[in-house]
Parts: structure tokens; C-alpha cells; sequence
């Protein structure tokens, strides 16, 4: 394995962990934040293209265009995940992605599931059934809902880094990160001046700084370790997130692990290390 992108994708990770820490202490609505995360990588990043004299419309943009799509919908998503429910909850839901890749790989790639990846990803559907199994059904339980937008928002992941992966070895690093962000920075423009409260000056000071970690430098780390590792191996490291996440719950905002998050989130961890290394 490539050491350097090994420690690319770890570090991410580590700093990765400390989202749930940004989005809880911001007062606005999930689709302003959502705006703030997007805009400002792809301000940064098409000035540093324009610099360059890249071409902002190169290479096999409307696939690139088509995951950036699916990630606007996922940003909104996975924002709306950690603000409605905690950060544990959140992160284990989100962290299903790899699940979806598994299967989506076998219709999209043609890729064969044995019997024994069936057994796994039942057993990971199983973990997430226990997790649900505390929320009654209901709209109006923030915690389901944000659960559910969690689930929906690892789907959308995961289609839009099978897409990444098949195409990273033609652009840069930062080319990927503007790609991805440029559809959510001009769809969310108009919720900007709607939505209510208005940002306060720490609201901007936090949106600025999550967007600029979370949405640049983070997503520089993982892509260059994606370019130089299989997309099995960048996503195993990654789940070094799940502890840093599920730490800063705890010290931080005083999530509480019950019975059930304990028992399902180790069913879909454990699932999900069992398909990396049967794939590997």
C-alpha cells in the first residue's frame, strides 16, 4: 500500500471527525450551511483554475456534472442528519455508503455477489433495523428523520464516488473538488437570502471555517489517496471518521450510547470491514 496515500486518507479522516463539532454550534438552516459548504470551494478552487488556465469544462465533464448534482442533494442531506439527530446516530447511518457501493457496484459494474456477501449485507441491514428499532415511526421524531436522511444521503454517496473513482485519474485533485461542489454553489443561492434566522457573525466564522476544511483541505487529502489506492482500501481508512465522530459526540455534545447504537453500529462496522476484505 502506498504509504504517503495512506496517511493522505488517515489524515483526512481524523480531521473529518470533528464535523458534527461545526454543524451543531451553527444556528441556521441546514440548506444555508449546505450553500456556504459548496460556494466557497468552488470559488477557491475555479480561481485557482482560471489561474492555471484550465479549462472549466474538460475531460468528461457531464459525468462529472451528474455526480455533482447527486452530491448537492447528498450535502443537504448529510447536513440535515447531524442537525436533526446526534452526531453518533448520524455517523453510523452516513457511514452505510460502503454498503451501497457494494451493491451498486454489482448492477452498474456487472460485478458478482457471492452468497457470502448476501450474509453480510444482511447483517449490516440487520444492524441498521436495531438502530431504528428505538425511534418510533413518525415525522415528527427528529431523530428518525434525521436517520432516514442520513441512510438516503450514503446512497447518493456512494453512486457519486463510484463515478469520482472512474474518473479521478483525469483530472486534479482540485478539478474533482470544484466539480463536486459546483452544482450545490449555484443551487442553493437562492435559499441564501430566504432562509431565516439570518447568520450571525458565528455563524459565518463557522460556515466559513467548514467549508474551507471540511470542503478543501479534507477532500484534498482523501483525493489524493483515492488516485493511488483502490477504492476498497481509501474507504477502510476512512472509517477512523466514525471514531473521531463518535468521540467528539460524546465529549462534546454529550450524546449517549445506548444498547442499540452500541449493537448495530457494530453489526454495520463489522459488515462492512467483512465485504472489504472478501473484495480484497
Amino acid at each position: 500500500m502506498n504509504k504517503k496515500a495512506f496517511l493522505s486518507v488517515l489524515t483526512g479522516s481524523i480531521i473529518a471527525g470533528l464535523t458534527g463539532l461545526f454543524i451543531k454550534n451553527i444556528s441556521v438552516p441546514a440548506s444555508s450551511i449546505a450553500f456556504v459548504r459548496t460556494a466557497l470551494p468552488t470559488v477557491v478552487l475555479g480561481l485557482w483554475m482560471f489561474h492555471r488556465g484550465l479549462s472549466f469544462f474538460r475531460g468528461n465533464y457531464p459525468r462529472m456534472l451528474l455526480a455533482s448534482t447527486l452530491n448537492a442533494i447528498r450535502m443537504y442531506l448529510f447536513l440535515v442528519a447531524y442537525v436533526y439527530t446526534t452526531i453518533t446516530q448520524a455517523v453510523i447511518m452516513l457511514f452505510t455508503w460502503p454498503i451501497f457501493v457494494n451493491i451498486i457496484s454489482s448492477i452498474w459494474l456487472k460485478e458478482k455477489i457471492s452468497t457470502r456477501q448476501v450474509f453480510i449485507l444482511a447483517l449490516a441491514f440487520l444492524g441498521i433495523v436495531i438502530i431504528y428499532s428505538e425511534q418510533p415511526f413518525s415525522l415528527d421524531n427528529r431523530d428518525f428523520l434525521g436517520m432516514s436522511a442520513g441512510i438516503v444521503s450514503a446512497l447518493f454517496y456512494s453512486i457519486s464516488y463510484v463515478i469520482y473513482k472512474s474518473e479521478i485519474q483525469n483530472y486534479h485533485r482540485n478539478e474533482v473538488i470544484f466539480y463536486q461542489n459546483l452544482v450545490g454553489g449555484v443551487l442553493f443561492i437562492p435559499l441564501i437570502f430566504i432562509n431565516t434566522p439570518v447568520p450571525n457573525t458565528q455563524d459565518i466564522v463557522l460556515m466559513s471555517g467548514y467549508a474551507f476544511l471540511m470542503g478543501i483541505v479534507i477532500f484534498n487529502f482523501f483525493f489524493y489517496g483515492l488516485k493511488y489506492l483502490n477504492a476498497s482500501q481509501a474507504s477502510l481508512i476512512n472509517y477512523v471518521e466514525i471514531l473521531g465522530a463518535v468521540s467528539v459526540g460524546i465529549i462534546f455534545m454529550n450524546d449517549k450510547i445506548t444498547a442499540n447504537i452500541l449493537i448495530g453500529g457494530l453489526f454495520i462496522i463489522s459488515s462492512i470491514s467483512m465485504v472489504r476484505y472478501i473484495k480484497n
